[in-house]
């Protein structure tokens, strides 16, 4: 599987940080099973974390750092634009949440849909940031 680089997400979130005038107060690299970094940062709208997809360049926010996630995913704050400059796709959580049915799933293999198979998520989301092991 290609690779997205943790110090490329790492670089970016601290460019998000700068625009949204707020600071990093963490990022975390992947851990297996999971298959994304995550990341917070806190500026005057509260904390925002995201989760960067560990395989390809994905974004997406979330509500709090979890080890699973299902259905909190959130629309992206304003200055998460930085992360579209710099070559990531930060997806909405309208997105995130619709059913996996609605995707363009014609590239996945066997193994994967054995996958979505077992672990039964519920939406796109779940299937794309998850901890499977």
């Amino acid at each position: 599987m290609p690779s997205t680089d943790p110090r490329a997400c790492r670089a970016a979130w601290y460019a998000a940080a700068r625009a949204a005038g707020g600071q990093v107060e963490d990022f975390a690299e992947q851990e297996y099973p999971q298959n994304f970094h995550s990341a917070t940062i806190s500026d005057r709208g509260g904390t925002h974390t995201a989760l960067f997809h560990a395989h390809y360049p994905l974004v997406a926010f979330v509500g709090d750092r979890r080890y699973w996630y299902t259905d909190e995913f959130r629309e992206s704050p304003s200055w998460a634009t930085v992360l579209s400059d710099v070559g990531f796709v930060v997806l909405s959580a309208r997105r995130l949440l619709s059913p996996l049915a609605e995707s363009d799933t014609s590239a996945l293999s066997a193994a994967e849909w054995h996958q979505i198979k077992h672990w039964r998520p519920g939406n796109l989301g779940a299937t794309l940031f998850n901890s499977w092991d």
